[in-house]
């Protein structure tokens, strides 16, 4: 039974492919579901230069972004086959594949797609100067079925805080809500995390300007402490405009998963497609810079849990063995 529905999902993944030109010979063009998140976050613009630079790279390839809900609904989808790969934040990721407070996912990582170090932003004018400022604030934590909430959730316990009862935690329906709302005095700080995030790229550019707050030097230590998965990350300087110092912060990293029912020449061939378009990716989308063969074999918990098909390709590639 579990052969036929391979089978079954296989044909799926196929079906209704268009017809391809490579080398001159008429190709299957495989429709491959990308999901990514709620409009205004850094998903779907991930998710997008994703899918231009593979689809232009690769004839045989046609990968479709869907906009969801964001990670705690991704890793649902993949697991019932709804998707074929999906966008998923390093904490829920990370909380699937060790069992938190569910069972154990059988997903498999495609790539690693770029550090998320966290912090908060607040307008330029703003008296808040610490993250203990913000306690008793309403704060924007991000979209309701998004990581960014877990994140923070992670990072503010390690330091002795609790969410949802020292902050008025505020969850949007949508990403890109979030910034209107620090603007007009609705919630003092928007939680968000990484470079060319679209709402911290919002707030800097807003009339007024923004400053960051993160964790500072012993609060990172703290969490550490408590929280072990999570590392030390940095935003580097003039990552935004008018921020001309590096930030240090704390977070993880987010991956592009697959469905356990991808076949492995799928993967293998996005892999392959993906790694070899790495340059093309960057200079689409500067975050995407750290989407690289390499830095999905460091940031992996372990290897077992990266797609058969792309650990094939990685050792053909010599970066595993």
């Amino acid at each position: 039974m579990k052969l036929a529905r391979i089978a079954c999902v296989g044909l799926l993944l196929f079906a209704g492919a268009a017809v391809a030109q490579e080398g001159g010979k008429a190709i299957s063009k495989s429709a491959i579901s990308l999901g990514t998140a709620t409009p205004g976050g850094g998903f779907p613009v991930y998710g997008n230069a994703f899918a231009e630079v593979m689809n232009a790279a690769d004839p045989a390839l046609s990968i479709e972004p869907r906009n969801t809900k964001g990670s705690n609904e991704n890793i649902p989808l993949l697991e019932s086959d709804k998707l074929d790969i999906a966008l998923v934040a390093g904490e829920p990721a990370y909380e699937a594949f060790m069992g938190i407070g569910r069972p154990a996912t059988k997903l498999k990582i495609l790539t690693a797609m770029y550090s998320s170090p966290g912090m908060f932003v607040v307008r330029a004018g703003s008296p808040y100067k610490t993250i203990r400022d913000l306690v008793g604030q309403p704060v924007a934590f991000g979209a309701k079925g998004s990581g960014l909430p877990i994140l923070s959730r992670y990072i503010l316990d390690g330091i002795g805080l609790k969410q949802d009862e020292d902050f008025k935690s505020i969850y949007l329906d949508r990403a890109g809500d979030g910034p209107a709302m620090v603007q007009d005095g609705r919630a003092a700080a928007l939680w968000g995390a990484g470079v060319g995030w679209p709402g911290f790229a919002a707030m800097v550019q807003a009339p007024g300007g923004a400053r960051f707050i993160a964790p500072d030097a012993s609060e990172i230590a703290r969490v550490r402490a408590k929280h072990t998965f999570l590392k030390p990350l940095t935003v580097p300087a003039n990552s935004y405009p008018n921020q001309p110092a590096a930030i240090d912060s704390i977070g993880s990293w987010s991956f592009v998963l697959a469905r356990e029912s991808l076949p492995d020449d799928v993967a293998y061939r996005l892999a392959r497609t993906l790694h070899g378009q790495e340059a093309a990716l960057c200079k689409k989308l500067a975050q995407a810079c750290e989407t690289t063969a390499a830095n999905t074999v460091a940031a992996a918990p372990n290897t077992g849990l990266v797609h058969p098909g792309v650990m094939k390709y990685f050792r053909e590639a010599g970066v595993a063995k």
